[in-house]
């Protein structure tokens, strides 16, 4: 089995003096996952200097100019009051952020990315161990690993109560623009801590049902091959630009997400071998930062994103064109500021700290969009990403759409599902994709 040696860890406090205090956080930060994000960016080597090339000093002080202008992930999770009761806030105390840096002598990236699938395996070896996700813990923590081949693999964790992913790529790529020569105070787009934009109304209107934020019924009985979260498999796998275009047309120029995102479904309920008649629920988590009426501003730093989900049954989703589960997908994709009020507000009635939170049932499908998402932002001096992705899927029936790097227009999608479904999802999808003349 590979390994990493450690080589030094330690905690990085902001280069200069930071603001104290709390950062109130909303309830969409309440109902995100409790607990830590992992993402791995790999990055092939370049220069001549083998000892610049993602150099521990510059890029650790690269880190703690960043956690200036970004001083809430140098404090920690800690409790409104300071007792057990009181709401979940970030006290800032310009702590720091853990800050790993390691070797691997037996992965060179060419390797690595051919053999590399989000699992906990992947995750223990390139993210740094993280404390359990509750106060006072930690809200940042980074590894910087050395490769055998001279490359090099960032790992990072990022505490869910605190970012989503959009936010993660802003402190990620301003982190690289100062390791870069970018100025720390010059962030290019300053961040902005004012959860309360997402506040509850004073009159709140809960106008949905928001069921995705209730637990499932439970069934009459469970499936007899029933994963687990520990129980998955999980894949990479890249369409060409030319293979979306063809999938976007077939599915009468549906976005790229959508397009996407449907075709998956479709391949996951033939793969599950799931009856006709079963219901089967597409989830998603929809960024609403600039559907919001006003918008928020470009900056906002904190989790902006609600889940939504459609239904259908197996026999609709898989007897019809691809274009008819594209256009069940838009209902999923469609909310607007209506939606993400009454949601906040439907959240402010109910313990958002202990909503339901645990996988979704094998005959549904959560699907998440990390497009978008520029990978050449995260260029800390030496070059873009061969590659960025989730270190692990957190269970069964999970799939991200990523831009696939270094291929313009070509779409990565990382997904998981049950062992057993694994490998027949890789044969229907393939086919499926070859009879659309993908």
């Amino acid at each position: 089995m590979a390994t990493v040696e450690v080589l030094t860890s330690e905690v990085v406090a902001p280069a200069e003096e930071t603001p104290a205090g709390a950062v109130w956080l909303s309830n969409l930060d309440l109902a995100a996952r409790r607990g830590y994000t992992p993402t791995v960016y790999f990055y092939r080597r370049s220069g001549d200097d083998e000892a610049a090339f993602f150099a521990a000093d510059a890029v650790r002080d690269g880190l703690a100019r960043a956690l200036v202008p970004f001083y809430p992930l140098a404090g920690r999770l800690g409790l409104a009051g300071g007792g057990e009761d009181g709401r979940v806030q970030i006290d800032c105390t310009g702590e720091g952020a853990v800050f790993v840096t390691a070797r691997s002598g037996h992965y060179a990236l060419d390797d690595l990315m051919n053999e590399f699938v989000p699992c906990d395996e992947m995750r223990d070896l390139f993210v740094p161990q993280t404390p359990a996700p509750n106060p006072p813990c930690a809200l940042l923590l980074v590894q910087v690993t050395h490769l055998r081949c001279g490359g090099v693999v960032l790992g990072m964790a990022l505490h869910h109560s605190v970012v989503d992913a959009r936010s993660a790529a802003h402190f990620a790529e301003t982190w690289a623009s100062i390791v870069r020569g970018a100025p720390a105070g010059d962030a290019p787009v300053p961040p902005c801590f004012d959860h309360k934009l997402l506040a509850a109304r004073p009159a709140r209107a809960v106008l949905y049902d928001h069921p995705e934020y209730k637990p499932e019924p439970a069934p009459a009985a469970p499936p007899a091959h029933a994963a687990t979260a520990s129980t998955y498999a999980s894949a990479i796998i890249t369409l060409t630009k030319q293979q979306v275009g063809a999938l976007k047309a077939a599915c009468a120029g549906a976005s790229t997400f959508r397009a996407v995102v449907a075709l998956v479904w479709q391949c996951a309920c033939r793969a599950r071998a799931l009856p006709p008649e079963a219901e089967t629920r597409l989830y998603s988590m929809i960024d609403m930062r600039q559907r919001l009426s006003p918008p928020l501003p470009p900056g906002y730093f904190g989790n902006a994103v609600i889940r939504t989900s459609t239904s259908a049954t197996v026999g609709e989703v898989v007897s019809n064109p691809v274009g008819h589960a594209a256009r069940r997908a838009r209902a999923v994709t469609s909310q607007g500021d209506d939606y993400a009020r009454s949601l906040v507000d439907y959240l402010e009635g109910v313990d958002a700290m202990n909503l339901p939170r645990s996988g979704i049932s094998r005959a549904h499908l959560r699907a998440i969009s990390w497009l978008g998402m520029s990978l050449a932002d995260a260029d800390f001096g030496w070059g873009s990403p061969a590659f960025m992705g989730p270190a692990i899927m957190y269970y069964s029936g999970f799939v991200y759409v990523m831009n696939a790097p270094g291929k313009d227009g070509a779409v990565a999608l990382a997904l998981s599902l049950e062992p057993e479904s694994m490998p027949e999802f890789r044969k229907v999808f393939a086919d499926e994709v070859a009879r659309l003349g993908l």
